[in-house]
């Protein structure tokens, strides 16, 4: 008996789906990667937009002419991705220093009669900031591997202390020409930026000045900055 017509075996068919083809691959790729940029250069700029404010009501916008005590660093420089160590010997990430103002000194750990004097003008300086103080930090970055003098640990109680090699120091902070690391104190911003460098071997009288700058950079960043360390 003949087979109903249609009914007879047929080859199998295949479908086939078409690909992109590689250059319009490779488009769509370059498109999304620089989407993903500017998306980043937007967010970082939104994040420091805060800080650039601050800055320009700072160092721009400037009422009755009042001169700067400290000197301004240009360009600015981050804070360095390294590994400190605290006294007990536990790691402490320099990254985990972001979140507040800081004022830094630098020195070995048998602190000469330098070392103290910028201790003392530190904690004396975050003291004299009143309600604002806990918006700064004041960081003592120790150079080497001696060890602290006893009698400075009660004076130290309210202090970050870690100790970070004196070369990956140097490669971040500098001195002005002819003087020491160890000579000066340095500003950092809430984002881990070297912003400012007070004057060598500071005296009482450059302490008030400094006090000042302090107060205006506070008063200027005050919108956004918030006291105490984030979580």
């Amino acid at each position: 008996m003949a087979e109903p017509i249609g009914t007879a075996d047929q080859p199998l068919g295949l479908t086939v789906y078409s690909l992109p083809s590689p250059t319009s691959a490779l488009a769509e790729d370059t498109r999304r990667t620089r989407s993903g940029r500017w998306k980043m250069l937007l967010l970082l700029a939104i994040c420091a937009a805060p800080v650039v404010a601050s800055y320009f009501t700072y160092y721009v916008v400037r009422p009755e002419g009042r001169s700067v005590y400290g000197q301004l660093i240009d360009p600015q420089r981050p804070l360095p991705a390294l590994t400190a160590t605290d006294l007990q010997g536990h790691p402490v990430p320099l990254a985990s220093l972001k979140g507040q103002w800081l004022l830094l000194s630098v020195a070995s750990g048998a602190c000469d009669a330098t070392c103290e004097g910028n201790l003392y003008l530190q904690r004396q300086l975050r003291e004299s900031l009143g309600k604002d103080k806990d918006r700064l930090d004041w960081v003592w970055l120790i150079d080497d591997a001696e060890r602290v003098p006893q009698k400075l640990e009660p004076a130290l109680a309210h202090a970050t202390v870690l100790r970070v090699p004196h070369a990956d120091l140097a490669a971040w902070l500098a001195p002005a020409a002819g003087q020491r690391l160890e000579d000066h104190l340095y500003v950092v911003d809430p984002l881990g930026h070297w912003m400012m460098r007070f004057p060598a071997r500071m005296d009482l009288a450059g302490a008030a000045k400094a006090r000042r700058d302090l107060n205006r950079l506070l008063r200027a960043s005050e919108s956004w900055d918030e006291a105490g360390r984030g979580p």
